[in-house]
């Protein structure tokens, strides 16, 4: 087990599922329409064994199904689950910065069009009032979950 799974820490603890090196690109990958294996490794251009112990990975933390399309020889495809759909968001919001801060030659390699039909970049806002989510918008407080220990010693400093 890695370090962030020992920490009290809601980022860690995502970072310990959906963090390791290429995981981002196969469940981007997955909500583009790729769910055979074959297809994720030619698209990727990752070696089959990395591929096949990122997918157990998932499957195993349940940000993706595994189910079977073929019984002669046996073959699966992989679906994103609720939680891999939810994860879906923040991988936007992380294309977005990427558009902004490292955009590749000739610009962005794609663009996000709402179901209402308009083009947009995501924007992370709060439920409430609407207004912007940023560094100099919101506070971090300590919340039910927060203790003492790697991950949360600032929050939890003054409990």
């Amino acid at each position: 087990m890695n370090r962030f799974g020992e920490m009290h820490c809601s980022i860690a603890q995502a970072v310990g599922v959906i963090g390791e090196p290429w995981t981002p690109l196969i469940l981007r990958d997955m909500f583009l329409g790729l769910r055979r294996f074959d297809d994720l490794a030619e698209d990727l251009g990752i070696s089959r064994n990395l591929l096949a112990r990122r997918l157990d990975h998932l499957v195993a933390t349940g940000v993706v199904e595994k189910r079977p399309y073929q019984e002669r020889p046996v073959r699966h495809e992989y679906l994103l689950t609720e939680a891999g759909r939810d994860v879906v968001p923040a991988l936007m919001t992380l294309m977005a910065w990427g558009d902004r801060w490292s955009t590749p030659p000739g610009g962005p390699p794609a663009l996000l069009v709402h179901s209402c039909g308009r083009q947009f970049t995501p924007v992370v806002t709060c439920p409430h009032c609407g207004g912007e989510a940023t560094a100099e918008t919101v506070l971090p407080v300590p919340g039910p979950g927060a203790a003492r220990g790697p991950g949360t010693m600032v929050l939890a400093a003054d409990l």
